[in-house]
């Protein structure tokens, strides 16, 4: 009985929760919006594909060759960075700090 009520609960909790949600509509340029503030089209009101394919900001394809060779530069860096760390391969006994009870146990 415990499992349907439980399923029972999930199911309206699921189904109701979309009645709840407000709708949005958009203003004169595509952007979401509030319904029923200045500048809000009706709902269910959406710009043509056309219309948005103009307002639509050109987005170049390919990065220009000055962040080509930032992103080049930066990579770089970070490996030289890697490179100069000293060895560490946490095996030696001078390879850690002095921890609590260390003298202890070399006694």
């Amino acid at each position: 009985m415990r499992p349907w009520i439980l399923a029972f609960t999930a199911a309206a909790a699921l189904l109701t929760g979309s009645a709840l949600a407000a709708p949005t509509c958009q203003d004169g340029n595509g952007d979401t919006i509030k319904c029923g503030t200045p500048g809000a089209m009706p709902v269910g009101w959406t710009l043509s594909p056309q219309q948005r394919l103009e307002r639509q900001p050109s987005i170049p394809l390919a990065p220009s060759t000055n962040e080509m060779v930032e992103l080049i530069c930066v990579i770089g860096m970070l490996l030289a960075l890697i490179a100069l760390m000293p060895e560490f391969d946490g095996w030696g006994a001078g390879d850690w700090d002095e921890q609590e009870g260390d003298q202890d146990e070399r006694k």
